[in-house]
């Protein structure tokens, strides 16, 4: 089947097609962590640094003597994906998400989509977490989820036939981030803000993950 035709059964683009032809889940995504950046601007210094490290996912709450209460430990792994470090880093974030999700969401429909976005975040975390787990800086950002969404792409892409092999694309993309962790320093909010073993988390999880998502009437 065409790369172009993996999509869920809809209206037939035409004369009322939206400006922004974007899955709706997408549209939503990105509506929301504007949104949460831009609360985020009313916000004081000191609360907005209080915001982070409640939400933000800090390694050394889940491995060392927890501080925090039950609830930010519940929810940041969740959360932290809607907190970005800045305009640049969330536009650069949506971007990433509208230019790769919209195959993914029209194969998975609205709602697994969120799933596969939301839990490709949570592993994201994971693998951050046990990468870095004495670190004490907040982490944030959609990167791992988006990654995760990279990663799917990538493999529908080779499922369709579009890409004869996934190894040099993936290897390029995982070269790009461990080359940002051996340079770059430590993520979080203390160090370098790019948190690659997140990416690469993400990343392998999109590619390994996707097919447990997809219903049986648009199994690969």
């Amino acid at each position: 089947m065409p790369f172009d035709d993996i999509r869920r059964d809809g209206p037939e683009r035409g004369a009322h097609e939206r400006a922004i032809n974007l899955p709706p889940a997408i549209l939503w995504i990105i509506g929301l962590n504007v949104a949460v950046q831009l609360l985020r601007e009313f916000l004081s210094p000191a609360t907005d640094a209080h915001v982070v490290l409640e939400f933000g996912l800090v390694p050394i709450a889940y491995t060392g003597e927890v501080s925090g209460d039950w609830l930010s430990l519940l929810a940041a792994p969740f959360t932290y994906q809607f907190l970005h470090g800045g305009w640049v880093h969330l536009g650069v974030n949506m971007l990433s998400l509208a230019a790769f999700g919209a195959p993914v969401e029209r194969l998975l429909g609205v709602r697994r989509f969120v799933l596969f976005y939301l839990s490709a975040g949570l592993a994201a975390g994971l693998v951050h977490i046990l990468s870095f787990p004495n670190s004490a800086d907040p982490v944030v950002g959609a990167s791992g989820a988006v990654s995760g969404v990279f990663g799917g792409v990538l493999f529908l892409l080779w499922r369709v036939g579009r890409m004869p092999s996934l190894l040099p694309v993936a290897g390029v993309w995982i070269a790009i981030n461990v080359f940002f962790g051996i340079f770059g320093g430590t993520p979080g909010a203390g160090g370098e803000p790019v948190a690659w073993t997140a990416h690469i988390g993400g990343f392998v999880y999109g590619l390994a993950a996707l097919r447990l998502f997809v219903s049986r009437e648009h199994m690969l």
